[in-house]
């Protein structure tokens, strides 16, 4: 049988990064720990790309359009929706993850998904730089399964 084997060398890999700017702290953090994992895995300054948006529920449709420009071997979220004392949470959560899956799905470029959902701010700052390290490596190990498939 042949085993197509977990690569994580992404020396010239196109990276399209989508941030929320709401919870800015956390998001920073993801941020953060998303590019230092890039670069550390091979992926030069020059092919990433970052564009932001308002909030979770605006990133699916910022995730299409780049995989629809065809420049970007994969693609990754990064957000933070922390529950309030309203249904909002549930919907921008759910609506968000569907969005995003939906966009992996119908244009065939891989997204890692960091964007957390939790109960409290404290849960999400405990989470962001594990999440977000985590993103690239789902990022860069999904491109590379692609291109040998």
């Amino acid at each position: 049988m042949k085993e197509l084997e977990k690569n994580l060398n992404g020396t010239g890999l196109r990276i399209g990064i989508v941030q929320s700017r709401f919870n800015p702290e956390v998001c920073d953090g993801l941020l953060g720990a998303c590019c230092a994992k890039l670069r550390e895995l091979g992926v030069a300054e020059d092919d990433m790309t970052l564009a932001t948006v308002p909030g979770a529920l605006e990133i699916p449709l910022v995730l299409l359009h780049m995989a629809d420009s065809e420049r970007f071997d994969a693609l990754i979220a990064l957000g933070a929706v922390i529950r309030g004392d309203t249904y909002h949470f549930e919907v921008v959560s759910n609506e968000s993850a569907r969005g995003v899956n939906d966009v992996q799905l119908s244009c065939g470029v891989p997204i890692a998904n960091a964007v957390l959902t939790t109960d409290t701010d404290e849960q999400a700052i405990a989470r962001m730089l594990v999440k977000g390290a985590e993103a690239a490596e789902v990022a860069v190990e999904m491109a590379n399964l692609l291109k040998a498939l």
